[in-house]
C-alpha cells in the first residue's frame, strides 16, 4: 500500500478515536445545565413568576390596612366630620383610614424620616378615590408611613396595593340603607370573600352605636396573615348600626 494511502487511513482512525473518546467524556460528566428547582423558602410570587415590583419596608413586622365606614364616621363626629369626605355629595363607603405598620406586639408611630412632613396636595387628590380628605393623608403619613422606611410615593402605591389586594363583599360597597348588622356575620361576609384570610387575621370594630372598621393583617408582600393582638380589638356586641351615606 503506498505511504501517502497509508497515512491518510491512519488520520481518519485517530479522528474517529478522538470523537468517541469525546463522546464518552460527555456521556458521563455531571449535568450543569437542569433547570433550578425554587427552594422552599422561595416566596410563593416569585415561583408563580410575578415579578417581585412591591416597594419592600423597613423596621417593623407586618401591615393592618384599616378600611373605615365612612358613613359611621360623619354620623358620629357631626358637624365636626371633615367636609371633604362627608359633604362633598360623593356617597363614600368604605375608604382608607391607614396602612399601619406593626409589631407583633405594639407598633411604631411618628418615626423620624428623611421624607418631607406634608404630603403635597396634587398627591393627596390621587387618592381621593380611596381616602377622601387630603388631611387625613397627611395626618397618617406623618404617624404611620413614616415608620414604614418608605418614600411618600412608595408607601402609598403599597397602599393602593392593598386595597386591591383585599375585596368587600359585593352586599358592602355602597352605603346604602341597612338594618343593623352583627359584626361576626359581617366578618364571616368578608373571609369568605377573601381566600387566604382566616378569622383571626381580621378584626371588625365598634364603638357604642356605629360599625367603625374593619382592619386585615397583611405581611410586606400583602399576603393575609394572623395577628392575635389585632383581633382581639373585635366588636363582641351583636348588633351595630352600618347607616348610609347622608
Amino acid at each position: 500500500m503506498p505511504i501517502g494511502k497509508l497515512a491518510r487511513y491512519a488520520l481518519f482512525a485517530a479522528l474517529i478515536g478522538i470523537s468517541v473518546l469525546s463522546y464518552l467524556r460527555e456521556e458521563n460528566a455531571p449535568v450543569t445545565n437542569a433547570p433550578i428547582e425554587p427552594s422552599s423558602d422561595t416566596p410563593m410570587e416569585r415561583q408563580a413568576g410575578q415579578p417581585p415590583s412591591l416597594p419592600s419596608g423597613t423596621g417593623f413586622d407586618f401591615y393592618v390596612l384599616a378600611l373605615s365606614w365612612s358613613p359611621s364616621y360623619c354620623a358620629a363626629e357631626g358637624p365636626n366630620a371633615n367636609q371633604q369626605q362627608c359633604s362633598t355629595g360623593r356617597p363614600y363607603g368604605f375608604v382608607v383610614h391607614g396602612l399601619w405598620p406593626q409589631y407583633e406586639r405594639g407598633y411604631p408611630q411618628d418615626c423620624d424620616t428623611s421624607q418631607p412632613r406634608n404630603v403635597p396636595y396634587a398627591q393627596a387628590k390621587q387618592l381621593s378615590d380611596i381616602m377622601p380628605s387630603p388631611g387625613l393623608v397627611t395626618y397618617e403619613w406623618r404617624k404611620h408611613g413614616s415608620c414604614t422606611g418608605l418614600t411618600q410615593q412608595d408607601y402609598f402605591s403599597v397602599m393602593r396595593q392593598a386595597v386591591k389586594r383585599f375585596a368587600i363583599p359585593a352586599p358592602y360597597r355602597q352605603p346604602t340603607s341597612r338594618a343593623p348588622v352583627n359584626p361576626q356575620m359581617l366578618e364571616r361576609a368578608f373571609v369568605s370573600a377573601n381566600p387566604g384570610l382566616a378569622k383571626d387575621g381580621i378584626a371588625v370594630t365598634c364603638d357604642s352605636d356605629y360599625l367603625r372598621e374593619v382592619r386585615v393583617c397583611l405581611t410586606k408582600d400583602l399576603n393575609f396573615r394572623p395577628c392575635p393582638e389585632v383581633e382581639r380589638s373585635s366588636c363582641r356586641r351583636r348588633s351595630v348600626d352600618m347607616p348610609a351615606a347622608q
